[in-house]
């Protein structure tokens, strides 16, 4: 593969809008955020990181139920006049008002103090439109921010995964280890919501026409507990006031309701659902986009929405479905234990109703697949279960759903029995037929495309599997943030990977890979 560079000189002019500048030096497995050039040095983010921690309402954008709608969500301080209204439209001087819902928040998540979460969702978007936006926080009306579209019909993509903001808690930064204490005091938060910052600034200055962001999953680290300066870290970021997410239920996200109340994803559905939510889908331009909690370990449910999602639009090019865990991925800590999971149950279902591309996070490293699709066989089915404390998943055990066994994953030197019950669970997950490809543009594919994004934010990385696996066509662990651009049109869908190294240099890290359809479904 020839390797693309983008250099940080054409970089840096790219940025000269937006930031000021610096330069640095990388650890092994997370971004030190002391070490990395950029235009807003970790200083000044620092400096602000108490203000940052310590405000709960930043607003978050996420794609309406198709191209025409934009998604709004914040939570404001409860008061008796609370109410969710977005001024939004094409000139600052003639703002249209569009009211939501208001709802409750939990308390026990933002330190006692009540807190409701605002939804509303604007209509009527045209393509290539520069509009503007303010919301109301307790009768305020917020700074006006600009948003812009891109176009409806080929339409630009980021692909990110695992932002995880606070997940880099343990690691030696200076003379100090970071810590994801709660507040301010979070330090880990502060390291990688810099880092986020850092590369969606970056990815945006070199993809400035992108429609908007894919995210699949763990936008934050603490699972089942109070969290708010991380998605208070996560939502600062720059980029993220003029550009939607589609956000996608990791399973650090998915134990709390947190989520659900910083984020307003469009046909949200009953299926799948844990404290965080359930599925979603939505429509851009030639794409039906299904995004799945797969958290949820209810298959039928997941079909369910699927069927939803396609009859909502028959038409569709494109059929994507994203998801946190990689039943298809190359990290050595996930892909070969609670990864492949779900692997069985969604394999069949996604040849069923004729799914091109899964887009998937959780391994914190870059695969993507060769074209898969189902054996054909009868296998057995898995879950995970929660732990005693309810507030995580029990990761050393899958519980096979039809024999009703508990399968250790990692059983102890010497337990033979254990240890082949653990082989039987990994052959019984060879469940895939792989397809012939000859070269990376393929026409009419039978097979699907499963790409694993690695962290977007730095926070943490995983090895590769030891033994490159029979279904990756290509992995990629270098230890530094990436992204994936993603381009779509009526008969193409097209994706590139790159890397940002610690002095600003973005790489290409695979060949783009395209699909060619010929005929309309």
């Amino acid at each position: 593969m020839k390797k693309r560079v983008i250099t940080a000189i054409t970089l840096a002019a790219a940025l000269s809008s937006m930031f000021g500048g610096t330069a640095f030096a990388a650890t092994s497995h997370y971004n030190d955020a002391t070490q990395a050039a950029f235009a807003l040095s970790y200083d000044d983010w620092k400096a602000n990181w108490a203000e940052t921690a310590s405000d709960y309402t930043k607003v978050s954008i996420e794609p309406g139920a198709d191209e025409t709608k934009l998604n709004f969500c914040w939570m404001t301080e409860k008061d008796p006049d609370n109410a969710a209204v977005v001024l939004f439209g094409r000139s600052k001087s003639s703002l249209i008002r569009y009211k939501g819902t208001v709802e409750a928040a939990d308390s026990s998540l933002t330190g006692g103090t009540e807190y409701v979460s605002n939804k509303v969702t604007v209509t009527g978007l045209k393509p290539n439109t520069t509009y503007y936006y303010s919301v109301v926080k307790n009768g305020v009306e917020s700074e006006v921010r600009k948003y812009t579209t891109g176009s409806f019909t080929d339409v630009k993509m980021l692909f990110v995964g695992d932002p995880q903001i606070g997940a880099s808690k343990g690691q030696i930064q200076g003379s100090e280890t970071l810590t994801n204490t709660d507040g301010a005091s979070n330090t880990a938060a502060c390291n990688d919501s810099y880092g986020w910052n850092r590369t969606l600034s970056i990815a945006k200055a070199l993809n400035p026409t992108i429609n908007y962001i894919i995210s699949a999953g763990d936008q934050v680290n603490k699972t089942g507990k109070a969290k708010e300066e991380e998605f208070a870290g996560y939502l600062s970021a720059d980029v993220l006031s003029g550009t939607a997410v589609a956000t996608t239920i990791g399973n650090h996200d998915s134990l709390t309701s947190d989520y659900s109340a910083h984020f307003n994803v469009p046909n949200a559905t009953d299926n799948g659902e844990t404290k965080a939510g359930g599925d979603d889908y939505y429509s851009y331009g030639d794409g039906l986009f299904i995004v799945l909690n797969t958290n949820n370990y209810n298959a039928a449910e997941h079909e369910d929405t699927i069927k939803e999602a396609i009859a909502s639009d028959l038409t569709a090019t494109w059929r994507v479905v994203c998801i946190h865990q990689d039943i298809y991925g190359a990290g050595l800590d996930h892909s070969e234990t609670d990864g492949m999971i779900l692997r069985t149950q969604l394999t069949p279902i996604f040849d069923k109703y004729d799914v091109d591309v899964v887009l998937q996070g959780h391994d914190h490293s870059y695969c993507r697949s060769k074209l898969l699709y189902s054996d054909g066989k009868t296998h057995d089915s898995y879950q995970f279960n929660l732990d005693a404390t309810g507030d995580d998943y029990d990761w050393d055990h899958a519980y096979d759903t039809t024999t009703g066994e508990n399968i250790s994953l990692y059983p102890e030197d010497g337990d033979t029995a254990s240890e082949d019950r653990l082989q039987q669970f990994r052959d019984d997950n060879s469940c895939y037929t792989i397809e012939d490809a000859a070269s990376n543009n393929v026409i009419d594919p039978k097979g699907i495309l499963y790409i694993t994004s690695n962290s977007a934010s730095g926070s943490k990385y995983y090895e590769l599997n030891t033994t490159q696996q029979d279904y990756i066509a290509k992995r990629s662990q270098n230890w530094l943030p990436s992204y994936s651009v993603i381009e779509m049109t009526s008969s193409t869908f097209k994706i590139e990977t790159y890397e940002i190294d610690d002095g600003g240099t973005v790489s290409e890290i695979d060949d783009p890979f395209t699909i060619t359809k010929t005929a309309t479904r």
